[in-house]
């Protein structure tokens, strides 16, 4: 009776066994390889802008124009090293805050983003340039100014505009030789922008022999003009230049009118915006202001057209500038077949790029060759250019048109 059930029990393992045998290729013919995941590239781009405060205006316009760039490559499926990219666009708020503008610099470096375009202003974007430096990352401005940005000897930092420099003498010596003045007012607003093309602007204006008064300032949050403008309304001066942007820049000039200023006034690019219509009112008809590039109106058209169609409104001023930022990282980065900053920087300092606002080459600095310079003056509370500089020489707006056909 025991052999027998230890028989049946040995039997009942074998069957068991075998069983469990027969099951092993049944589950390895069921499990078919897994399709392969499609090969995409993770790349950030960073957009830094004041986006809140009284220049935001201006900030979300700059984001605007790097925001499409970075949404037409996604579209284009653009390809790096045999990669589909996908390309992730970060965009920050320095509020033209040095401190502020240091502080979303690290954010976007910890983030390990693969180029920035910003910073708008100059004031934020010097103090922030080291910090890009020292990681490494490209870093193209399509508005910051002033020359002491790319003085600083950093290989890794751009910008796709003129300088102060180049902006400066170009809206001073137009003032000079279009209205004559004899005695100028300059006013800066402390900024690095501010300041810096005052400083230009005063230089040339000294040169060609005209009588610059004592500089007054104020600072990038003064709305109340009225001291400073009480002081210059004793002098009578036939021209003010103001430094700064249209926040500040607009009620400076409303008041300088109701006080009985009868000069000609003329600003910087921070003030060349047709916001000036709506803070200053009546008074912005007549001034005189500089942006330094092309300006949005000739701008390529199916940037103008793609522009209109995502934001429903138009470029108000560097927005075309921006987007040839963010398309020449992502330029630089197929060229280089990489998207690593170490590899795609040397193609980016050599590039040779058509874009929006034209032909872009890089000169040793960091600078944008052969700049130009656009002189608008506000009429029927519209902005609109009548002069190009470029290269030292001044032409007709309709002329620098009919040479771009």
């Amino acid at each position: 009776m025991n052999d027998m059930k230890l028989g049946i029990t040995l039997i009942a393992a074998a069957v068991a066994l075998a069983g469990c045998g027969e099951q092993k290729p049944a589950a390895k013919a069921e499990a078919k390889p897994a399709a392969a995941a499609p090969s995409v590239l993770e790349v950030k781009i960073g957009h830094v802008g004041p986006l809140t405060g009284g220049i935001a205006h201006l900030g979300k316009d700059n984001e605007n124009g790097a925001r499409l760039a970075v949404e037409e490559a996604n579209a284009a499926r653009t390809r790096i090293d045999g990669k589909e990219v996908k390309f992730t666009f970060l965009a920050e708020d320095d509020q033209a805050d040095p401190k502020t503008g240091t502080t979303v610099a690290q954010k976007l470096v910890d983030a390990k983003v693969a180029g920035v375009v910003g910073h708008l202003n100059s004031g934020t974007s010097i103090p922030a340039s080291p910090i890009y430096a020292q990681a490494g990352i490209p870093v193209i401005s399509g508005s910051a100014t002033n020359p002491k940005l790319t003085e600083q000897g950093f290989k890794s930092q751009f910008r796709v505009v003129g300088r102060d420099d180049q902006q400066g003498p170009a809206i001073a010596s137009y003032l000079a030789t279009t209205k004559k003045p004899k005695l100028v007012a300059v006013i800066d607003d402390a900024t690095a922008y501010g300041e810096g093309i005052a400083n230009e602007v005063e230089k040339t204006l000294k040169a060609a022999n005209i009588k610059v008064l004592p500089r007054e300032k104020g600072t990038d949050k003064t709305t109340d003009w009225k001291a400073v403008l009480t002081k210059l309304r004793g002098r009578r001066p036939d021209a003010v230049f103001y430094g700064g942007m249209d926040a500040t820049g607009g009620p400076l000039l409303k008041q300088g009118r109701e006080l009985g200023i009868k000069a000609v006034f003329s600003f910087g690019d921070g003030a060349c915006t047709d916001e000036m219509t709506k803070l200053a009112g009546p008074a912005a008809e007549g001034l005189l202001c500089s942006q330094a590039g092309i300006p949005p109106q000739a701008a390529d058209k199916r940037f103008l057209e793609a522009y209109k169609k995502r934001f429903n409104v138009d470029p108000i001023l560097y927005a075309p500038f921006t987007y040839d930022a963010a398309k020449l990282l992502i330029a630089a980065m197929q060229k280089a077949n990489s998207a690593d900053p170490k590899r795609y920087l040397p193609e980016l300092q050599k590039i040779d790029f058509t874009g929006a606002t034209g032909k872009i080459a890089f000169d040793g600095k960091g600078d944008r060759k052969d700049a130009e310079m656009t002189i608008f003056t506000m009429q029927g509370g519209k902005l609109g250019p009548i002069a190009i500089v470029k290269g030292g020489k001044t032409m007709t707006y309709e002329e620098f048109i009919k040479g771009m056909k």
